[in-house]
């Protein structure tokens, strides 16, 4: 058993690193308090190849590999867990869909712009009436000549209104429950298709959360992403790997609050003394190092068991269950040791604690995570 990384994953790393921390630092309480999508960020990141992370290189992005990808999001959100979220969602979730279930054409036309970070991807599969049961979406398409015809309304879409294009989940049989529904590639220029509010979200205030509307909406047949009726499967294949992302996504959220508790304790001073000097500050500071650590070396398994081509659906829903409580844990100690600067906006463990708990909700909540798990484990014992 190895617990080292490679050359080039260390290298990844450090280059990850020092964009987080010359391009998105500086600015990251600046997008959080002015809600602003940073696109000239976005762009650099795309120039760089993080848009690209997922896809290879013939086909416009980096091809790095699940590790790698994981530490890449884990040193975004270190600083910045919107620039997190925006930047996991496009390779995961968009990108992802389209280059594991796309044609070949498909794959030309969509994954190459997306990779080289000419545009930016959403994934719609959340409704207001469907959100775990995500088998009871109201979405339909129907056929009409060379086109579906697409209605029905997706909420809490990351990216939504600033993606071209994004990948819609919709019912084309009624009769088949989650297998009657299939995927679609939606441009954003496609009549019929437009966007409802941004969502005034409690965290990740630099991403964009918005509701995604189809009227109507007309989308080629060659459009469908896979075969009529996959589009459940694909969906849940996605969310597999989304879920070691969201996971790096906690640990790097977590990691950044527990350096700046770290290095407040070191500064501040009570009683004659720095109060990392106290127990009860040293015991929070050593709860959070330990459950990070375990956090991270889960997202790890379960990336290696992915790059392996091994089954990693119980390890991704147990790294993402473990890390984005132990992220929420580590946010509210982090709060706590700075006192009253902690609950300002002086110090960004403020911040962190409103992003983290999104982790513990998007992609599948921690009680559909302890469902699966608890599924997964009653399956290899044959119950």
């Amino acid at each position: 058993m190895e617990f080292e990384f490679t050359e080039k994953q260390n290298k990844f790393r450090a280059f990850v690193h020092n964009f987080a921390e010359n391009e998105i630092r500086p600015r990251a309480d600046a997008i959080d308090k002015e809600d602003r999508f940073p696109w000239d960020i976005i762009k650099k990141a795309g120039e760089i190849g993080l848009l690209g992370m997922t896809a290879p290189k013939e086909y416009g992005g980096i091809g790095v590999d699940t590790i790698s990808f994981a530490l890449a999001i884990e040193e975004i959100s270190r600083v910045s867990g919107s620039l997190g979220l925006t930047v996991e969602a496009h390779n995961s979730l968009a990108v992802g869909h389209i280059y594991n279930r796309g044609t070949e054409e498909q794959k030309r036309k969509y994954v190459v712009p997306l990779a080289k970070g000419e545009k930016i991807g959403a994934w719609a599969l959340t409704e207001p009436t469907a959100g775990s049961d995500a088998g009871g979406m109201q979405t339909t398409a129907v056929p009409d000549k060379d086109a579906w015809v697409l209605n029905g309304t997706k909420l809490f879409i990351t990216s939504g209104d600033v993606a071209d294009p994004v990948v819609v989940m919709a019912v084309t049989d009624k009769t088949k429950k989650a297998k009657g529904i299939s995927a679609f590639i939606v441009e954003k220029n496609t009549p019929g298709l437009s966007f409802g509010k941004e969502e005034d979200k409690l965290g990740l205030r630099g991403s964009r959360t918005v509701e995604v509307i189809l009227d109507s909406c007309r989308v080629p047949k060659e459009n469908m992403l896979d075969a009529e009726g996959m589009g459940f499967i694909g969906a849940m294949e996605t969310l597999y790997r989304g879920r070691v992302a969201i996971a790096a996504m906690a640990v790097g959220i977590a990691q950044g609050a527990f350096e700046e508790a770290l290095k407040y304790s070191v500064k501040r001073e009570q009683f004659g003394k720095p109060i990392c000097n106290f127990q009860a500050v040293q015991w929070m500071l050593a709860d959070m190092a330990t459950k990070i650590d375990a956090a991270r070396l889960l997202v790890y398994r379960a990336a290696y068991l992915e790059d392996t081509g091994k089954k990693f659906a119980k390890e991704a829903s147990m790294a993402k269950l473990f890390a984005s409580e132990t992220a929420m844990e580590a946010t509210q100690n982090a709060i706590q040791i700075l006192g009253g600067y902690g609950y300002t906006d002086e110090y960004p463990v403020e911040r962190f604690l409103r992003d983290i708990k999104l982790c513990e909700i998007g992609e599948g909540t921690s009680e559909v995570q302890r469902l699966i798990i608890s599924r997964e484990i009653l399956r290899e014992v044959g119950k």
